[in-house]
This record gives structure tokens, sequence and C-alpha cells, in this order.
């Protein structure tokens, strides 16, 4: 098979709006939790999330034109246009019929499908935006990217909840590797931040309810985390074929070594408490890469900060990596950024692929009180950031429906 690399990356997170934003956010610990300022929070359990700050959209996309996309797929554009930038590639030069767009997204337009569903209730006769469904549906955001560079390869969406944007780097991954496409822009969005995502959320008792302490909140494998931090943004790959690159002299960031897919068949929101399906997918990864465990330096873990999750997964860790798991580092970036959703596995596929770069491992902030239920001996890279030296990062990203995803990043 074809190999495949990534020449290209974008990122609009709650700690930093740009790439080189991002890295400095991940790099130094930086939280990007606070009070809702979307909508009043007043009444509902939890107050807080990881908002973005600061985002002109108008910056990136004319005013009139935002007003027809949901911020999801705005947020997807906006990370495309900084990825494709910083790819280099010369549009008029490539194969555009090759060049395919694969994009993930959990819940979609969510703020849409909430404001209208508000607005038509409150009129005697139901009235409906003719942009409604062009806005919420979740293939629109790969719709939007490939209309805008004129991309004419493959185009759809993956939706898997939290597994969405991995499971879209894996498919462009496979799809390069056969030879269907020489380029495909991958990667994930979401704003979920509003009243019905809060609320639903919430309600599951899924999030923190720390709304004295919202920076502190999101605390993966300590011992008094009590739910996730929800977030939004968004993440964009450019992946691309390897003789292809070479041959226009791109910068490569790294390599897509291995992938793997697996499914917990357990229950629709909580995960395998033994990390059955995860403990399969990193061996499935492992093996597609031809790597044995001893190779990887870092892995950059789905760590929600939520009771059983986090347990499982580190379960999952032992089991797959055994004593090899006592000489990489393992972190939880979600600590920082809170959990992006459908976005999640686009932006810490990011985060591994700095790692590799620039030899550093990003931390898992919040530690205070150890978990008796977690092995002590892992490094769990926690409260501040280690240099190593990191050829192999490996990144887990896991869904509701016990969707599991791994994708292995390689030195170049």
């Amino acid at each position: 098979m074809r190999r495949v690399v990534i020449t290209g990356l974008g990122a609009l997170t709650p700690i930093g709006n740009t790439l080189d934003g991002y890295k400095e956010g991940l790099f130094n610990g930086k939280s990007g939790a606070g009070r809702i300022t979307k909508f009043d929070p007043t009444h509902f359990k939890t107050q807080f999330a990881c908002e973005l700050k600061e985002v002109n959209v108008e910056e990136h996309i004319g005013r009139k034109e935002a007003r027809r996309i949901d911020p999801f797929s705005q947020y997807a554009l906006i990370v495309a246009e900084e990825a494709m930038k910083d790819s280099g590639i010369d549009l008029d030069s490539v194969d555009r019929d090759r060049f395919g767009v694969i994009w993930g997204s959990g819940i979609g337009g969510f703020k849409t499908i909430e404001e209208d569903i508000e607005d038509s209730t409150t009129r005697e006769i139901p009235k409906y935006s003719p942009f409604l469904i062009p806005k919420l549906i979740t293939d629109i955001a790969p719709g939007h990217i490939s209309i805008k560079y004129g991309l004419r390869g493959l185009n759809y969406a993956t939706v898997s909840a939290c597994a969405s944007a991995s499971h879209a780097i894996i498919n462009a991954t496979d799809y390069i590797r056969m030879g269907r496409a020489d380029l495909i822009m991958s990667g994930g969005s979401e704003a979920a931040i509003t009243k019905a995502g809060v609320g639903g959320f919430s309600s599951m008792k899924a999030l923190s309810s720390r709304n004295d302490d919202p920076q502190a909140a999101s605390r993966p494998f300590d011992a008094e985390r009590d739910g996730f931090v929800l977030g939004e943004g968004g993440g964009a790959i450019l992946l691309e074929e390897l003789e292809h690159a070479k041959a226009r002299g791109a910068k490569i960031y790294a390599e897509v070594v291995g992938v793997g897919m697996s499914a917990d068949a357990h229950h629709i929101t909580a995960p395998h408490p033994e990390g059955l399906g995860a403990s399969n997918v990193m061996k499935y990864a492992l093996k597609d890469a031809g790597l044995s465990t001893a190779d990887v330096d870092y892995i950059n873990v789905h760590g929600t900060s939520t009771p059983l999750g986090d347990i499982a997964e580190t379960k999952a860790i032992g089991k797959v990596f055994g004593a090899d798991a006592y000489d990489l580092n393992i972190s939880s970036t979600k600590s920082m950024t809170g959990h992006l959703l459908g976005a999640a596995g686009a932006v810490e596929a990011i985060a591994g692929i700095l790692a590799i770069q620039h030899n550093i491992i990003p931390p898992t902030i919040n530690h205070h009180t150890p978990d008796p239920d977690i092995d002590p001996k892992l490094n769990l890279t926690f409260n501040q950031a280690q240099e190593k030296k990191v050829d192999i990062a490996l990144s887990n990203t896991f869904g509701f429906g016990g969707h599991n995803t791994t994708v292995i990043f390689k030195r170049y």
C-alpha cells in the first residue's frame, strides 16, 4: 500500500485559535474552561465550558455567508483554511479530482436546530428557515470545504460520536493507501455549547459540576474527577500520499503508520469495564503499523475525566503494553481543551503530531489526588509538560455507542 504523510495542520481550540496558539496552550498547561457566555447558564447544573475565545468568523467567511452556515461548519472552514496555507500547496498544480474531503462531527448543526425550533414554536403559524436543513446536516461541512477550494474527489462525513474525527482520519488514510485519492483534507469540528447541549449532557450526569472552580474541573485520572467539560472548535489535517508530497517539496510533519477500529458491544454510553474494545483497537493499530509496544513513546488518551472511562482506558493500556506501559508517556489534553466531542480526534491527533515535532509531551493538568484504581506506575505526565524524544505517538478516541479508534503517527 502507498504511504501517507501529514503535510498541513489547522487548529481552533479553547486554548488557542491557531496551530501556534494551540501548541503554546498545550505545552504551557493552559486551561480553556470558564463560565459560559453563549447563554445565561444560571439555572443549569453545569454553568461552565471550554468556549472558543475572541474568534472573528468574518475574517475568514463573509458576513452574509456566515449567517447561512452553522458554527460547526464555520469552524471547519477556518481550520481547513489554516491547514491549506500551512501545507504550501498550489491548488492549480494538483489534480483536484483526486483531492478529497472527509470530515467528522458528532452532532453537526446543533445550534441551528435548537434556535430554529425555539423560534418556530413561539409563532402561531410555524415558520422554518430555508437554510435549516443545509445548516444542520453533518455532511455539509466537507461540502463547504470542497466548494471553497474546488475539490472534486471523494467527499463525505463520518459520524461516530466522539470518535468521528478519528474515523475521518482513518478513512482518509485508507483511501490514499488504496490509491483512490492523492490528498484528503480531514479532521473534525463541533459547536455543541448550547442550552440543549449543556442541558442534555448534564442530565445524563456526564459533565463536571465544579462551578466554583471551572479551570480545575477537567481532571483526568484524579480521584475527585466528576465528569468531562464540554468544549468546541475544530482541527484539520491534510493527508497526502508520500511520493506526491515529495514531488511538490512539501514539509512533512509525520507519517500515519497504523490505524485501528473496534466496538465495545457493551453499553450505549459506558465503556467496557475492562477496556476490552479499547485494548482491541490499540492491538489492531499496532499490528497495522508493524510496531511492538516497546516502539511507542507517547499515548494521547481519550481521558475524558469521567469516573468509569479513565479507569477502563488505563486498564486497556496495561493489558496491551504490559511492562512497556511504564516506559512511555501518557497524557489527556482534554484536561486543557475540554471535550470537543466529534472534533476531539482531530485536535488530539494534532497534539500527538506536535509532540513528535517538538519532543515535548503535553501534560495532564489538574491532578491532585491519586486514584487507587489507576496504576500508580503509569507516567500520566501530571501537571507539567515533559521533554522526551518522541518518534511514535498513538492517539485514542472513543465514542458513545462503543466506537473505538486508534491512529498511530511516526516521525518521518
